[in-house]
């Protein structure tokens, strides 16, 4: 059984006398459409024994339903910051300074201001906070582990809605990533403003559509 997230590197972080600790994550990174969304969630030390007992985790470990009841308890129980990077922006910047920059946005919109964040992933963003970057950091850390599922829930929103105004691309299943009914909808109806031009199957698209 894979084990779950605690507050172990929190605690460490907390034992060297920082005391406001963020955890980081995003989502959306390989999608060929849409945002990419981050989030950044701060947990008050007296709140660690009550949400170590709610069974948070890794998004990708969770159903939807289950993500969006932990989406209402971590925004009652914690500081939450939501930062998102536009299509337009990882077309002009590539999509890892694209996320660089949405992560940056969730930790400049959260209330107060951490002293020490954990990344999930392998590299740390140019940001103005002492950080580092923890690898598959989502299912070590609660607090990234909350940060994916804020980032989660808000971009699933976000391509659900967009589904209903472009359905021949399933974004409501497929939050648009590359599955079949998605490539279908490119190669029949084309490339919308929603679509990362950057991204090389979109690009052949546009030349299949071109020629």
């Amino acid at each position: 059984m894979q084990p779950m997230p605690d507050f172990t590197l929190e605690d460490k972080l907390s034992n060297k006398g920082f005391s406001c600790i963020a955890g980081v994550d995003e989502v959306g990174r390989g999608s060929w459409a849409g945002p990419v969304v981050a989030a950044a969630v701060v947990f008050c030390k007296k709140k660690w024994p009550k949400i170590i007992n709610i069974g948070l985790n890794d998004s990708k470990q969770l159903s939807p339903k289950r993500r969006e009841g932990l989406f209402d308890i971590i925004q009652n129980n914690a500081d939450v910051g939501i930062g998102l990077a536009s299509v337009k922006e990882i077309d002009q910047i590539n999509i890892l300074q694209a996320t660089f920059l949405a992560m940056d946005r969730a930790l400049e919109n959260l209330s107060i201001t951490p002293d020490y964040i954990l990344i999930d992933g392998d590299k740390v963003p140019p940001i103005k906070y002492q950080a580092e970057a923890i690898v598959k950091g989502d299912g070590r850390s609660i607090s990234i582990g909350a940060a994916s599922i804020i980032a989660k829930v808000t971009r699933d929103k976000l391509m659900i809605k967009l589904g209903l105004k472009f359905p021949s691309y399933a974004w409501e299943h497929n939050m648009g990533y590359g599955t079949k009914k998605h490539r279908a909808g490119l190669e029949r109806f084309g490339v919308t403003e929603h679509h990362r031009k950057s991204y090389k199957p979109i690009i052949n698209i546009l030349k299949l559509h071109n020629s």
